[in-house]
């Protein structure tokens, strides 16, 4: 057979019956009607039903095909016909024609499948064969087999059109892409580097890069103005479920440029990749400063598909009864809440009460939750004998109250508490509640982020990164009340509470730069370092400039509604940052090592941890993490200097029999007088006092699997 005559299964139509035709493929399903033999083909554009009559095919084809099996690789000529009445298969684009084969070669047979390809029926109204759930390591560990799946398959060519998108659209703005280096030098940006030794030069590592901020920057400097590139990135991050150790961005720079030029090609470039998903979005988009986020919703990513904003009534308890709100308030505290509008019916007394106030608010950080329902056009609660008319009557005021409404306010001496258990409040109710309209989607901008956080040493660390330029260029790099108050010109694109992207306005003054690494706390020497290549090409006339990067597998994800971002990517590790089909990563032999100058790294300087080991207190002080004091030695060194001769003696003495490891009857020890009775603290309730969370007499724990 010519493979240059080949045509696509799903490239056939209805206006190709009589038409000669050679596919090749996999053989999706088959089934047997004794005399025919239909079989299910497919090839990356779909699926064709070929059949084998003994009254087309030669009794040695209908031979051959009997012994086919799935995901046996063939070829196949024949004659398009059009199904008979009655016989169309609307699952499949093709269901309305055949082909009757003449002509096949198996080019490949197939071992038995570790799980089900196939997810097309072959009859209408059947179950698709590959309904069954399949693990995902399974799948992994298989994947060249997944992607053989028509869902897997349809969203790798999704992905490559929102990429083709992405070029076309910014060539036509007049950006050049330009691959920048895999190899590089490590630079502090936030996560660990991984690291790649040298051969060359022995005992000196490359990093992989985990943005091409640096080379993006130097490229304005080197006249290019307007610079993309969909470029690889790694972060040796810890593990969380929707984050890959390696992963695709979007990276944009442009020279001469202000946030308004970018919001505009972002916004416009945003709404033809949801375009292509089948998504409408609105433009212009929502924008939001981080406070007001904060301040509203409880994240700086917020999910606005939903309503559930913060309303601030700290001011309406300033002379308040109720002594837990009037603690909190001396204290300097906040009080916040949010009205469930019409949800009185599902958020019973016993729900709120029993679920919320006592389990569900305090796993989320809060220290208690009030709640009050809106019957008969009043407040209804356990407390609310506590406030007076005119706390109440301002409380319906300020949330618009209306009977069925249901109102969650949260009181802490800290706003950051407040706001956070608020937001985590607000995105349970919301789901379930089903307050979230199903295909919605809600851009928004998030700007004016703070340009420093507080470290726990007294100093500040970078909020996006060092280069990001501030708000203002006065101010004085020591003074750490002044440097936290600076607002940074950073912006991020967030939609349905997931961060697509973020990027910022450059410092491109030498000076400006050299500031903001003094305070963070670099010293000359430190800078000159870390960054001397960088800030000597700021000697030479860097332009104005700022950009952009946009997490491709996550928004690729976003568009096509996949329910990980694992199912956008052709290869990824799982979620303990393996990979099942390779093996990855994996041991190596101890000749690579050697040739890489691996084996005796630091010479003969100790690792962490070895002095430690070396006196035996400080290494079971060590290895059992508890400080012995100096007071403590003496009594330490007697007991293990026993313990020692025991063990000596134990050896000197030892016989063929196998060594007692205890002379006492194992059973439970008690002082004497003592018997077993349940801790009062356990009845009250204080023996779990200090757990972060509680459910029952249990000790709840942070959950680690999705």
């Amino acid at each position: 057979m010519q493979f240059t005559e080949r045509v696509f299964c799903g490239r056939l139509a209805p206006q190709d019956v009589g038409r000669r035709v050679l596919l090749a493929g996999w053989v999706d399903a088959f089934r047997d009607h004794g005399g025919l033999l239909f079989l299910h083909l497919r090839d990356r554009s779909g699926i064709m039903q070929i059949v084998f009559s003994p009254e087309v095919a030669s009794p040695e084809v209908c031979r051959q095909a009997t012994a086919l099996r799935a995901e046996y690789c063939i070829a196949a000529a024949g004659v398009v016909r059009q199904r008979l009445a009655g016989t169309e298969n609307p699952n499949i684009e093709t269901g309305s024609i055949e082909v009757f084969v003449t002509e096949l070669e198996v080019l490949s047979e197939s071992d038995a499948l570790p799980f089900s390809v196939s997810d097309k029926a072959m009859v209408a109204g059947a179950p698709s064969a590959g309904s069954d759930a399949v693990a995902e390591d399974l799948r992994l560990q298989y994947r060249y087999l997944d992607i053989r799946r028509p869902a897997m398959r349809d969203n790798l060519v999704a992905r490559h059109r929102i990429f083709q998108c992405v070029r076309e659209f910014l060539d036509s703005r007049g950006f050049v892409e330009v691959e920048t280096p895999m190899l590089t030098a490590s630079t502090p940006e936030g996560a660990r580097d991984y690291l790649v030794p040298s051969r060359v030069h022995p005992g000196n590592f490359y990093a992989l890069p985990q943005s091409p901020q640096l080379f993006k920057q130097l490229l304005m400097i080197g006249g290019l103005e307007r610079y993309f590139q969909l470029a690889r990135c790694f972060r040796d991050e810890d593990l969380r479920p929707n984050r890959q150790p390696e992963f695709t961005q979007l990276d944009i720079e442009a020279s001469f440029i202000d946030e308004e030029f970018l919001f505009e090609l972002i916004e416009e470039l945003t709404v033809r990749m949801f375009a292509i998903g089948g998504i409408e979005l609105a433009r212009p988009f929502v924008r939001m400063t981080y406070a007001e986020a904060m301040d509203t919703t409880g994240s700086d990513r917020p999910d606005l598909r939903f309503g559930l904003r913060f309303v601030d009534v700290t001011d309406v308890f300033a002379e308040t009864r109720y002594a837990i709100f009037r603690q909190i308030l001396q204290r300097g505290g906040c009080i916040k809440g949010i009205n469930i509008q019409g949800q009185s019916e599902k958020l019973s007394k016993n729900v709120l009460q029993n679920e919320y106030a006592r389990e569900i608010a305090p796993s989320f950080g809060a220290k208690g939750m009030t709640w009050m329902r809106a019957e008969g056009g009043k407040l209804e609660s356990n407390i609310v004998q506590f406030f007076s008319e005119k706390e109440l009557e301002e409380l319906q005021r300020r949330f618009a109250v209306a009977d069925g409404d249901v109102l969650i306010l949260i009181a802490d001496p800290s706003y950051a508490v407040v706001t956070s258990a608020l937001g985590q409040l607000r995105l349970h109710l919301a789901g379930r509640l089903g307050l979230i309209a199903e295909n919605s989607f809600y851009p928004v901008w998030i700007t004016e982020f703070p340009l420093f956080e507080p470290t726990d040493e007294g100093g500040v660390t970078s909020s996006h990164h060092p280069f990001t330029a501030p708000d203002r260029e006065d101010f004085d790099p020591k003074n750490i009340e002044e440097l936290l108050s600076l607002k940074s010109r950073a912006y991020d694109l967030v939609m349905n509470g997931e961060e697509l992207g973020g990027g910022s306005i450059r410092i491109n003054n030498r000076d400006l730069q050299r500031r903001i690494f003094a305070a963070l706390g670099l010293s000359e020497e430190e800078t000159r370092e870390r960054f001397g290549f960088f800030l000597r090409a700021f000697d030479f006339g860097a332009p104005p400039h700022g950009g952009l990067a946009l997490g491709m597998d996550r928004t690729v994800s976003m568009i096509l509604q996949t329910p990980s971002i694992r199912e956008v990517i052709a290869f990824p590790k799982n979620r303990s940052a393996a990979c099942p089909l390779t093996g990855a990563p994996s041991t190596v032999k101890r000749e690579q090592l050697a040739e890489l100058g691996l084996l005796d790294l630091g010479g003969k300087e100790a690792l962490p941890g070895t002095a430690e080991k070396e006196d035996p207190i400080d290494y079971l002080s060590w290895v059992s993490r508890i400080g012995i004091s100096a007071a403590e030695r003496p009594v330490m060194e007697e007991i293990l200097a026993g313990a020692a001769a025991l063990a000596r003696l134990a050896e000197e003495n030892a016989g063929p029999e196998e060594p007692i490891y205890t002379v006492a009857a194992v059973s439970n020890r008690m002082r004497p007088g003592t018997k077993e009775q349940r801790s009062e603290f356990a009845a009250n309730g204080r023996f779990l006092k200090s757990a972060p969370a509680v459910k029952g007499d249990y000790f709840k724990v942070a959950s680690i699997l999705e």
